[in-house]
């Protein structure tokens, strides 16, 4: 697969999210979806809703997310609407909870695991989406970016435990293999990207707040380096790619404890999945503006 390009800003603001937007040069079209993490209540790295309103507006989009499989305080639709309020979204957007009437089931060519991604059922409603994503560590996938918003972002409550099973259970966590479960990740994007269309689909990664613990937790670890920048491609592996290298090649030394929590989880094998899946090129040329 030939290199994709990927933008790169080291700013982090409205403006500079707007113009990056722009740079990748493919217009999000019709009713625009903005997927993004509403964070867990207690944590305080997910997304500023400050920092997305300009480029939300610009799309007049709307902000979608799906119930967590674990009980928290996203798990019911009444506590999830309650954290897009607390947040902040509600006052900058329209915002959707896509599994708050269910999930659908939509089918995955060829995969290692999964024949089968259940995501929110309002998914249906939309013609485009903006993946944007929040990079940082995860506890359990090692790393969170674009793929893992695809996956496990716009998968229902049923669909993430399907998925951290690999098609085992659709209640609950069961333990399941390492590989298994971030290739299973791989499989979701799969159908997501044939379901709405690669056309209809972009990625923007912000890598700034650094933690090695995901948005799902409420009491993250505090970032051990400096912010990054921002991140923007029409290819979610090659998003990713960048915002991993970038890590590795930051003069930052508080990078240690980020790529430890990456490389302890193998976080790079859900990229190189979604890569085997031809759902984008781990080659990239990076553009900075």
């Amino acid at each position: 697969m030939e290199k994709t390009t990927v933008y790169f800003t080291r700013q982090i603001t409205p403006e500079a999210l707007i113009r990056l937007y722009q740079a990748v040069g493919r217009p999000l079209t019709g009713k625009v979806a903005v997927k993004i993490s509403t964070g867990e209540p207690g944590g305080h790295n997910f997304l500023n809703p400050q920092l997305i309103k300009g480029l939300v507006e610009q799309l007049s989009g709307t902000i979608v997310e799906c119930n967590t499989a674990y009980e928290g305080r996203r798990h019911t639709n009444a506590d999830h609407w309650q954290t897009f309020k607390e947040h902040g979204f509600m006052d900058i957007a329209p915002c959707d909870l896509m599994d708050e009437e269910g999930d659908i089931a939509l089918p995955v060519q060829d995969g290692f695991h999964l024949k089968e991604n259940y995501v929110g059922e309002h998914l249906k409603n939309y013609d485009s989406v903006l993946i944007l994503s929040h990079f940082k560590g995860h506890a359990m996938a090692g790393l969170g970016g674009a793929l893992k918003n695809i996956s496990i972002g716009i998968a229902s409550a049923r669909g993430k435990a399907y998925i951290h099973s690999a098609g085992r259970t659709l209640t609950g966590f069961i333990p399941t293999e390492q590989a298994a479960f971030l290739e299973s990740m791989a499989d979701a994007d799969r159908a997501v990207l044939d379901y709405v269309g690669r056309e209809n689909m972009l990625y923007i990664n912000v890598a700034n707040r650094l933690s090695v613990d995901c948005d799902c937790d409420s009491h993250p670890a505090e970032p051990e380096m400096a912010d990054i920048g921002i991140f923007a491609s029409t290819d979610p592996v090659a998003v990713d790619q960048a915002c991993v290298d970038a890590v590795y090649n930051s003069p930052d030394p508080g990078k240690k404890a980020l790529i430890e929590r990456m490389e302890s989880r193998h976080g790079i094998h859900t990229i190189e999945a979604a890569a085997q899946h031809g759902l984008g090129s781990r080659e990239y040329e990076l553009v900075e503006l």
